[in-house]
This record gives C-alpha cells, structure tokens and sequence, in this order.
C-alpha cells in the first residue's frame, strides 16, 4: 500500500478493459480513484478490489454516458470535485463495418459518445485544473485517428476529433500548468472488437496488444512528457517527423492566391498581356 497521495483520478469506461487497468495502475501510483461506468456490478466489484490491494479511496460511480443525466452527474463531479488532479476520457465505441453495410443511428451513437461526451466532460474538468495551476487530461484516441482507412470511417473520424481536440488543448493550456496527453492504441484485446463486430480472435495476433501493456506504455509515456503517445510506434522519432511534417505545411494553407497547379486566373492575365502587347 502506498502512502503518496497523486490527488484523485476519474475515469470513464473504468468498468473492464483499458479502463479497469488504468484503474489499477493509477490507484498503485497513489491516487485516489472515481470509476465511472455503466454496470455497476462490475464496477463495484472493482472498486473493493483496488481497496484492498492498494489502500486507495475508490470511487464508483455508477452513469450511463449514452443518457443525458447520466453525463450531467459526471459533469457536475468534474466541476465541484477539489481533488480531481487527472481525467482519464476513456470511454468509447467503435466499428468495424464500411459505411454502406452500417446503420446510422448507431454511428450517431457513436459519435455522441467518443465525441460530444468527451467534449462535455473535458469542459467540465479543465476549468478546474486551470484555476488550480495543474492537472492532466488523458483522452483515449486510436490509431484510427492518423490510419483512417484501417477500419470503419465514422470511427475513424471521431478518433480525428479527439487526437485534434487534444493538440488544439495542448497549445491552449501549454502556459496553465494543465498537461494534455492523446494515446492512440492499435487493437488492443479488450471486448471492444465484440461490440464492434469483429472478435479480436480473428485478428492476427501479431498486431494485438494486451490491455496492461497498452495501460502501462501510455504511461510512461506520460511520464516522458509525450504528448501523443502511440504504444505500438517502434520510434517516436517518427511521430515527430509526421508533426513536424504537418507543422510546416500549417504555414502554407492560407493565402490570397490559389496555388500555380490549379491556373486558376491565368487566362486573365494572359489575355491581359496580350492585350497590352496589341496596343503597344
């Protein structure tokens, strides 16, 4: 049992998965935990379990995210809770079908959840953190976010949102004392690929990380100050290459002429030209 105190840690989707490992981990690194989840069951079960082992005081906090009350109670703990220090925005959905074989209302399910919640959530908390001068916000993206073609594009699309959500807070709160990390799992072996459509028994293995190692990369490179942290990336050199790549390019995206490729005007001023040359 540890005796440091981190402050306290809540995190969504903390039932099963990367969420209960968080859960485990955060609480074994001293922090005091509040677990939100649908099945409080489980999410009970877990609770005691950390408990025991580690001495933390662990919250659970039984919400249903796809329910508009069950947001505004989280919401209303992010915003009143002094000892909040770190938001774990874990909680999510995916797909694996294109878009033709895929039913709407269920994509703009998925979209409430992995985008608009997150984004209440991470409102509710932030102002906190900033009036504090300190927190963290861990927001769990994919690698979908940067390989949207890999699976479902509605998917893929909200994990952009979020990767670019974090980067857009990342420059925000750089002077505020708030630390923003995005992680992007690759498939990772959790009941996600079943409520997606696809058993992670039919991936090949060679691509499916453990969820403890999924936990445990994105925390240390938490602790290397990554700001993006891809756990199956061989080097982050290469995530910086790509973000140096794309930061550059960010300085040739506006101007008042079209680039020469497109011609676009160049038969006016030819025929302007040739106009001039006529008359002189």
């Amino acid at each position: 049992m540890t005796a440091i105190t981190q402050g306290t840690a809540l995190i969504t989707g903390a039932s099963s998965g990367i969420g209960a490992v968080y859960a485990d981990r955060l609480a074994r690194r001293g922090y005091d935990l509040v677990l939100v989840a649908r099945n409080g069951e489980r999410l009970r079960a877990l609770a005691d379990r950390l408990t025991e082992q580690t001495g933390r005081k662990v919250e659970p906090l039984v919400a249903d995210l796809t329910d508009a009350q069950g947001i505004a109670r989280v919401e209303a703990v992010l915003r009143t809770h002094p000892g909040i220090t770190l938001l774990v925005n874990n909680a999510g959905v995916g797909a694996t079908a294109p878009l033709l074989a895929s039913d709407i209302d269920k994509m703009e399910d998925m979209i409430a959840l992995n985008v608009n919640v997150l984004t209440r959530l991470t409102y509710a908390a932030v102002p906190g953190f900033v009036a504090r001068g300190a927190g963290t916000l861990v927001n769990i993206a994919s690698i979908v976010a940067i390989s949207p073609e890999t699976l479902n594009g509605v998917y893929g699309a909200s994990k952009a949102y979020v990767l670019a959500l974090s980067q857009s807070l990342q420059h925000e709160l750089a002077d505020k004392g708030v630390r923003v990390q995005a992680v992007l799992p690759g498939a990772t072996a959790t009941e996600f690929w079943a409520t997606a459509g696809l058993a992670v028994e039919h991936l090949p293995s060679e691509i499916v990380m453990s969820a403890e190692n999924m936990v445990d990369a994105a925390l240390a490179g938490l602790d290397l100050g990554e700001q993006v942290t891809i756990p199956a990336l061989p080097s982050q050199d290469e995530w910086n290459a790509f973000e140096a790549a794309r930061r550059a390019m960010s300085g040739r995206l506006s101007s008042t002429a079209p680039a020469a490729r497109y011609a676009v005007g160049t038969s006016k001023v030819t025929a302007k030209v040739t106009a001039a040359a006529i008359s002189g």
